[in-house]
């Protein structure tokens, strides 16, 4: 399914003002006291402007610092990172692809064993779509990152 994953007057007529200061002013919420730091509900995470995937549960992990982490993107292409240097500092910013949203930033200290990275991205900046609500919510292609021999695809279901 192809979706076109862009912002658009009505998406950001849509945020809270926290939301928009951190997606369009590259602003920072605090850690610990944002939505997703502590969700460990399967899903995937979804630009909260554009809907576009960016990333799943199944990457996402602990890291001390108080803001949802993640091993890697849901898929190549999908963030694009470039140089920041505010806060008198070079770290690396993660933007949506398609729409452009401010999310975070990477760094390479995250578990060697899953690549080394620590993708650490701002719940604002973030909707966390559950699994049971994939398909509805037209993101049925992601379901088979959580098919395991005890909880059934929904074709298996079908059958």
């Amino acid at each position: 399914m192809s979706q076109d994953y862009r912002k658009t007057p009505e998406a950001l007529d849509r945020l809270t003002p926290t939301q928009y200061h951190v997606t369009q002013e590259a602003g920072t919420e605090p850690p610990f006291r944002n939505r997703y730091w502590d969700n460990h509900e399967a899903g995937i995470y979804v630009d909260v402007v554009s809907g576009e995937p960016l990333f799943s549960s199944t990457d996402k992990f602990e890291s001390g610092s108080g803001w949802p982490s993640f091993t890697k993107p849901i898929e190549q292409g999908v963030v694009t990172e470039k140089t920041d240097r505010s806060l008198w500092m070079r770290r690396t910013e993660v933007r949506s692809a398609h729409a452009d949203s401010h999310l975070g930033h990477v760094f390479d200290d995250g578990p060697r064993d899953a690549g080394g990275m620590r993708y650490c991205m701002n719940s604002a900046a973030l909707r966390f779509v559950p699994v049971a609500e994939l398909e509805e919510q037209g993101y049925g292609n992601y379901r088979s990152l959580f098919a395991t021999a005890s909880t059934p695809t929904s074709e298996e279901n079908l059958a």
